[in-house]
């Protein structure tokens, strides 16, 4: 498609770059920028920047924060000898919302996938092995993603768990097979927390 204008082309082709953006959405953005105030462009790109410069990640949980320790973390009436390990930031949101979960978090980055060239050492597995032994964790609640990938990550932590005085929970498979944790309906979500099972006790086959 020819555009009219290269500033015009420029915005589209970097609006089209975001997930789920077609061009035909990518331009009707642009078109919709062109028709608002520049106090409008000026405060998007503004916050765009400090998204970007400002945020920080918690140094203890490794969520998404605008100071050196999140919001949970802080957070002197939740349960820290609960640790709910998740994929990402986004699950955290999600378990949040379902207001069952009162413990606190740790976010892997990712999850082992040899595929896709990810191993152990690309997560944040030796950062949660540290925090068991600096801190008074009693439970490891495993919320990752019920795909194989997952299941090899639960797997892999649950195996360097096994000689720690910790104990390791799964999520009920009320979370179906090959979901993230982050698309699941609150209320599964929440009750999948609430009826958690020793990992051994699904695995032990």
């Amino acid at each position: 498609m020819d555009y009219p204008s290269l500033y015009l082309e420029k915005v589209i082709n970097e609006f089209a770059k975001l997930p789920g953006v077609g061009r035909k959405t990518a331009l009707r953005y642009a078109f919709y920028l062109l028709k608002e105030e520049k106090e409008y462009a000026h405060a998007l790109s503004s916050s765009i920047l400090q998204l970007k410069e400002e945020i920080k990640l918690c140094k203890h949980c490794f969520s998404i924060s605008d100071t050196e320790e999140c919001n949970v973390c802080k957070d002197e009436k939740r349960d820290h000898s609960l640790v709910c390990v998740v994929e990402n930031i986004r699950e955290i949101m999600a378990i949040e919302n379902t207001n069952q979960y009162r413990g606190i978090y740790h976010v892997l980055g990712g999850v082992i996938s040899p595929i896709d060239g990810i191993s152990p050492k690309d997560i944040r597995i030796n950062e949660l092995l540290q925090r068991i032994e600096k801190e008074d964790i009693k439970e490891i609640i495993l919320a990752l993603p019920t795909t194989m990938n997952g299941d090899t990550t639960c797997f892999y932590i649950n195996k360097l768990l096994k000689d720690k005085n910790v104990q390791v929970s799964i999520l009920a498979r009320g979370v179906a097979i090959g979901d993230n944790i982050e698309y699941v309906d609150e209320i599964t979500l929440g009750r999948s927390i609430t009826n958690r099972l020793p990992f051994e006790k699904i695995y032990s086959n």
